[in-house]
């Protein structure tokens, strides 16, 4: 005989229209949730037999004072500074750090998450990987009432905290600036257009043309996997075998634009005569170029930090709804030689 499929609280949520969090909390009785839709999930629960993992309950219960971190690349120098802030804060609360990357792949992040659920950890922060469309992935954390972090690569939708910049006016201001420096056909390095940052700043970028009335040229749009370096020095040769090359480039990361600048000067252009480029990120790499790289202050650390303290501030309130916040932090630009055509105040 074909044992039944116990039945889960993903599948009332199906059932009855709610997500996940919203059944677990009714069924704990959880002030958040309406005594209204309280009584209602709670009678649809008992009329189809639900009936709670009082074994997994306890342990996780047990949770521990560990903070799960869930990035792209440690290698990149985003992803080591934000851990760095993340270590700094979790440690003066006597907080341990358990480090995981999905290099990029959705079935890394997915198997990654496992990991960090079994390993009972008090709380996850998670920046998504390029190829994340779907985040299901996360909602164990949130239906045990274990806070997420989403930071910098977030999901649309997703019932948690968020700390973000404004990627939108970040680019924005960096195209304004080859426009101020003289450029009239400037490229974009983007990347996948699903996720939050990168379509953010392509949003910005043409915005930017279109306020100083330059034409947007989807010639001139580089749609990139990961904006690599070898994805840079491919795509840039690319640009100038057109008739039409651009007299300026903004690149989503600054891996990509040191790669067009040395392929670039390679080729015999000047830069920022010829080209001029600005990049994003602030990574190291920007000021050893030759010439160094103009770029986006990105507040990596500093993001790790404030993502932590919200871990912390629910370990001390534990109990309380975890609703989606969005916290966004400041950037500016970094204008060095390799936009710098003119005389430039910089703020």
């Amino acid at each position: 005989m074909k044992k039944k499929k116990t039945l889960t609280i993903h599948d009332l949520a199906r059932e009855l229209n709610y997500s996940a969090s919203t059944i677990s909390r009714a069924l704990k009785n959880h002030k958040s949730i309406s005594k209204k839709t309280t009584q209602l999930i709670q009678k649809a629960a008992k009329e189809q037999g639900y009936r709670p993992n009082s074994i997994a309950a306890s342990l996780r219960k047990n949770k521990s004072k560990t903070i799960g971190v869930l990035v792209p690349k440690i290698s990149r120098p985003f992803g080591s500074n934000l851990i760095s802030g993340i270590e700094t804060e979790a440690r003066k609360k006597g907080f341990n750090v358990i480090i995981s990357q999905s290099n990029d792949s959705i079935t890394n992040e997915i198997a990654n998450s496992k990991a960090l659920f079994d390993s009972r950890v008090g709380g996850i922060i998670a920046s998504l990987s390029m190829e994340t469309q779907n985040t299901d992935h996360f909602n164990q954390f949130v239906d045990q009432d274990i806070p997420v972090v989403f930071v910098d690569r977030v999901p649309k939708d997703f019932p948690s905290y968020h700390v973000i910049i404004d990627n939108y006016t970040a680019a924005y201001r960096a195209t304004e600036h080859l426009i101020e420096q003289g450029c009239k056909r400037i490229a974009h390095f983007a990347g996948s257009q699903h996720i939050n940052v990168y379509s953010e700043r392509r949003r910005g970028y043409v915005d930017a043309l279109k306020k100083y009335n330059l034409p947007v040229d989807e010639e001139l749009i580089i749609y990139m996997n990961s904006l690599s370096f070898e994805e840079g020095q491919q795509y840039t040769e690319v640009l100038y075998n057109l008739a039409s090359p651009p007299d300026g480039i903004f690149s989503s990361n600054d891996t990509a634009a040191v790669s067009a600048i040395i392929y670039l000067k390679k080729s015999g252009y000047k830069i920022p005569e010829d080209v001029a480029i600005i990049g994003f990120n602030d990574d190291p790499i920007s000021s050893i170029v030759e010439p160094p790289l103009s770029t986006v202050y990105h507040p990596a650390q500093k993001m790790g930090e404030l993502s932590t303290r919200r871990i912390l501030e629910h370990s001390v309130n534990e109990g309380t709804e975890i609703a989606k916040e969005i916290s966004v932090m400041d950037t500016h630009l970094i204008l060095r030689a390799s936009s710098l055509r003119k005389s430039t105040h910089i703020d």
